[in-house]
């Protein structure tokens, strides 16, 4: 029998593999919960569910079509998830502001969520993203 914690976890890797790495918007709306806060939105973002899939797939799949989630770490306690992963790919469009390059980059990710009833229901999370926008700002 699986515990609390072992499903929350595959909640999150579910979530990696279907609808960050294949865009999947039917298992995004499976997974994701009506109340789901982004607490990591940025300011003027939304940071609700139509926040997060528009991140996914209107900035994130276009700009880095081949996207590949690496999970390197899960830790889990409570109703937490913690992920360390790395989101990869070439990036073959532009990606915030930042022309394509079509170099392989990656985006390092540490990622809270919390799972309740086995959705998304609140999520904290940092990212090397703007370190890397620097660097291929500079680069171009």
């Amino acid at each position: 029998m699986e515990t609390m914690t072992e499903n929350n976890k595959a909640v999150v890797r579910r979530f990696n593999k279907e609808v960050i790495e294949q865009g999947n918007v039917d298992s995004f709306n499976a997974l994701m919960d009506v109340g789901f806060i982004n607490r990591s939105a940025p300011v003027g973002m939304d940071n609700g569910p139509q926040g997060m899939i528009w991140f996914f797939n209107e900035i994130l799949r276009p700009a880095i079509p081949d996207i590949k989630v690496t999970i390197h770490d899960q830790i889990a306690e409570g109703d937490s998830v913690t992920t360390r992963k790395t989101i990869s790919g070439t990036q073959t469009g532009p990606l915030l502001g930042v022309p394509a390059t079509g170099k392989a980059i990656s985006i390092g990710v540490i990622d809270i969520v919390r799972v309740r009833h086995g959705k998304y229901f609140e999520h904290w999370g940092i990212t090397t993203l703007p370190e890397l926008l620097a660097t291929l700002a500079q680069a171009t």
